[in-house]
């Protein structure tokens, strides 16, 4: 097994060459797929080859605040001496290695620097005569700031995460082969009904006589009209003969069975039939 790399405080790793291990028990290496049992005499290993830099912070603040919570300071009292000192010991190094990304951590090393030497400074009262603001607390805001929000995405993080905690479960279902009639349109039914509406007057007579009426009673002789029927033509369920007045009730008797899901309204087509049947058929 290689040695593990060496860590250092600075986020750097580097690995000394190890001498090499026998392969299948005899050869030292394979070289394109030849055994090769000697090293070779003329084998150059750049200085850099086997270190590995590792880039352990994501950005200035993250560093300053690892320092600072490494050594358990207090946040709102940080000791600028020894976080700048070591701070720039950490930008030293990956200045060796990536000038581009010290950049961005030079710029905080000189406002570190700049603090520090406000702070060494003597303070000047404020034209109202109030005490000067520390000239961390701005820093320290922004570490506050910054540390909340990576608590927050270390909690997201967390959280179960699609292709990576889990797998969403793909379940296949036999879709039923009985046909799905189409829901009917409620101007047809409005026009059927309107069709009713002038049959019944076609049939009109002069008899006066009082006919008490009852919406639970004309449901109960609709559902017994379609027992044991498959389909019902809508127009079947009505008698013109008996007037607009049975009419109307026996079509609020119906909607109030299709509202209660005992029956069904159903039609094959647009301007097609409409039919009516029971909502529960036993097979």
């Amino acid at each position: 097994m290689p040695p593990l790399p060496e860590l250092t405080e600075d986020g750097a790793a580097a690995t000394a060459a190890a001498p090499p291990q026998v392969v299948d028990g005899i050869a030292l290496a394979r070289l394109y797929g030849e055994p090769l049992f000697a090293l070779p005499t003329d084998l150059y290993i750049p200085p850099d080859a086997l270190e590995v830099f590792l880039e352990a912070f994501e950005g200035p603040l993250d560093l300053l605040l690892y320092l600072i919570r490494r050594q358990n300071f207090n946040i709102l009292d940080i000791p600028l001496a020894d976080v700048t000192r070591q701070y720039l010991s950490y930008v030293d190094q990956i200045r060796k290695q990536n000038l581009e990304l010290a950049s961005e951590y030079l710029l905080m090393a000189a406002m570190l620097i700049e603090i520090k030497s406000r702070m060494l400074l003597p303070p000047k009262k404020t034209d109202d005569g109030a005490e000067p603001e520390d000239p961390r607390a701005e820093l320290v805001r922004r570490l506050l700031e910054y540390e909340q929000i990576k608590l927050a995405a270390a909690r997201l993080d967390r959280l179960p995460v699609l292709g990576r905690d889990f797998l969403r479960a793909q379940v296949h279902i036999e879709q039923s082969l009985t046909p799905r009639f189409p829901d009917v349109n409620a101007d047809d039914l409005r026009s059927a009904w309107l069709d009713l509406l002038k049959r019944a007057k076609l049939n009109q007579h002069h008899k006066i006589s009082r006919e008490q009426l009852s919406v639970r009673e004309h449901m109960s002789i609709v559902l017994r009209r379609l027992q044991g029927q498959r389909f019902v033509e809508f127009e079947a369920l009505f008698d013109p003969s008996r007037g607009s007045q049975v009419l109307v009730v026996t079509f609020i008797a119906m909607l109030e069975l299709a509202r209660e899901r005992l029956l069904e309204i159903t039609q094959a087509e647009a301007f097609a039939p409409i039919y009516v049947r029971l909502a529960y058929q036993p097979s």
